[in-house]
Parts: C-alpha cells; sequence; structure tokens
C-alpha cells in the first residue's frame, strides 16, 4: 500500500476517534482500516494508539508519528499542486447504464478525449450501481434515487417509467384503460437480480402495486424492446429507451395517467473535497451537456 495512503488512515483514526470512524471519512470498510492499523504499528514496532471500550486514543509514539505525518502530507499537497493551466494527463473512469452510456454518455466521451488529448477513458456500461470506490471509478452516471448517502450526486434532469406497446400489438388485443386491465393482456418482464415480479403505479395522488405473471422474461433491456417491436405484448421502459421509436410511432405509450414518480439522472463522484482536475473537467461538460438532451425533463 502507498505509504502516504497509510498516514492519511492513520491520520482519519485519530480525527475521528474510532476505526468505524475513519472507514466512513475515508469510505473504506472498517476490517481495510484496522488491518493497515496492524501493519503500520508493526511495521514501525510500537502501539500508535490505545485501544479502549469506548474510542482510540494515540500513544506517545503515535503523537509524535501524528504530527510528522501532518506536515508530510502538507508538503506532499504542496508538491504536487497542479497548476491550473497544465494539460489534463491520465486515464478517467466511469460508469453509466448500458443504452444510456451508449446513446447518450458516449458521445460525452468523445467531445471529453477531443478536448484533452492527453486523456484517456475507461467506460464500464452495467445496469448494476457498481460501488464507486472497490471499482476504482472516478464518476457513474446514475438514474434512480441513491442508496448511499456518502456519495455526492449531482442532479441533471429526470427520466419517466412508462407502458410501451407496438401499434400491431394494440391494435389486436385492444389498448389497456386501467393497470387492471394488464391482466389480459402479454407482459413482457425485465428482471434484475432479486426483483419482484411487480409493476407500481400512481394516480390520483395514490400509489399501487400489481403483481405480474409475464409471458417473457428478459433481463436486459435490448431484449424486451426487441420482443415489443415484434408485438409481444406490453414492457415498462424508461422513457429515454424509446424516445426514437414513440417519435416514429412504431411503438405507443400506454396508461400515461398511471405512471410512477419520475427518476431522477444524477453525475455521482465519491466526494468533492480535492477533486481531481480531471474529473471536474468530465463533470462540467457532462452536466452542460446532459441537461440539453431532449429525452431528459429538467425537473
Amino acid at each position: 500500500m502507498d505509504r502516504l495512503d497509510e498516514l492519511e488512515v492513520f491520520l482519519a483514526i485519530l480525527d475521528t476517534g474510532s476505526l468505524i470512524g475513519a472507514s466512513r471519512k475515508l469510505r473504506r470498510s472498517a476490517p481495510a482500516v484496522t488491518r493497515l492499523l496492524s501493519s503500520l504499528e508493526q511495521r514501525i514496532g510500537v502501539r500508535l494508539v490505545e485501544r479502549t471500550t469506548r474510542h482510540l486514543a494515540a500513544t506517545e509514539a503515535g503523537m509524535r508519528l501524528a504530527a510528522q505525518a501532518r506536515q508530510v502530507l502538507a508538503d506532499y499537497d504542496d508538491a504536487v499542486h497542479e497548476d491550473a493551466n497544465a494539460p489534463l494527463r491520465g486515464t478517467l473512469r466511469l460508469t453509466a447504464p448500458i443504452v444510456f452510456g451508449r446513446r447518450h454518455v458516449a458521445p460525452i466521451v468523445n467531445a471529453y478525449l477531443d478536448l484533452y488529448p492527453e486523456m484517456r477513458v475507461d467506460m464500464v456500461t452495467s445496469d448494476r450501481n457498481l460501488d464507486l470506490i472497490e471499482e476504482g471509478l472516478d464518476i457513474a452516471v446514475r438514474i434512480g434515487a441513491m442508496a448511499d448517502t456518502s456519495l455526492v450526486a449531482r442532479r441533471v434532469g429526470s427520466v419517466r417509467r412508462m407502458l410501451v406497446a407496438s401499434p400491431e400489438y394494440l391494435a389486436r388485443r385492444g389498448k389497456p384503460k386501467t393497470p387492471d386491465d394488464l391482466a389480459a393482456h402479454d407482459v413482457i418482464y425485465t428482471s434484475g437480480r432479486l426483483a419482484a415480479m411487480e409493476w407500481r403505479f400512481r394516480h390520483a395522488g395514490r400509489d399501487r402495486t400489481l403483481q405480474l405473471s409475464p409471458r417473457l422474461i428478459v433481463n436486459e433491456i435490448d431484449a424486451a424492446l426487441l420482443a415489443v417491436k415484434a408485438g409481444r405484448g406490453l414492457a415498462r421502459v424508461l422513457s429515454y429507451q424509446v424516445a426514437d421509436d414513440l417519435a416514429a410511432g412504431t411503438m405507443v405509450r400506454v396508461l400515461p395517467g398511471y405512471e410512477p414518480e419520475m427518476l431522477p439522472v444524477q453525475l455521482v463522484v465519491a466526494g468533492t473535497r480535492h477533486m481531481a482536475p480531471k474529473v471536474r473537467a468530465f463533470l462540467d461538460l457532462a452536466v452542460e451537456q446532459l441537461r440539453a438532451l431532449k429525452v431528459i425533463q429538467k425537473r
């Protein structure tokens, strides 16, 4: 492990007074912080903190190391402080949902590479919310509410969850007027891991959940969209995924008065303190370009 990183973790332990506090502050697992402290004490050959049932306190050796560590880290920050006019270099790692990433984030990546010719980008498309810290990611495009409140999000707009079907299917089977009518229709269900087979609806300020018996179950959205176009039934999608089909008339929006609340589209980073210039540059570019998209509603 990087020795400067070790010092930062050691100081976080002292500043927060606990291993759990340090793990939260640095967004690392508590076992990893514990192992690091033990390793540091073993290599130095002295106990650095006294452990009690309530908190941790620095030993005399720990206080000496802490004073030196703060000076070392301050000197390091001064030494590597980047010139604001220096060209960006290095690798930016980001993640985005598969369809949204392919259609709307990839063009932003291309523009970023044009603006900063010495940068490299590693983009991972996944419909799972990858852990930024564990996966070594700088930034994520997320659709939906965030479960991890330790992350920092910048909202760029919202998208809808909607039901769609092909005109041919609706001409053959009729257009449902309420969610209860779906019992007489073929459902195409996109299933995530451990997902319950249900759809939620909202009407007149009230929410309800409808249990489903799908005719077709798929595990990714492109398969569902192909099935809808083939007239296999109704599917729930996100508005940006079918914007072109709705405009072209190859799909029809169904039950618009029963759609659940909109989902936020957000750019997510682990923190804004000491944000790397390469991350800030992409964040500023992405906010501007995503907010300009017609498929994202500005609320």
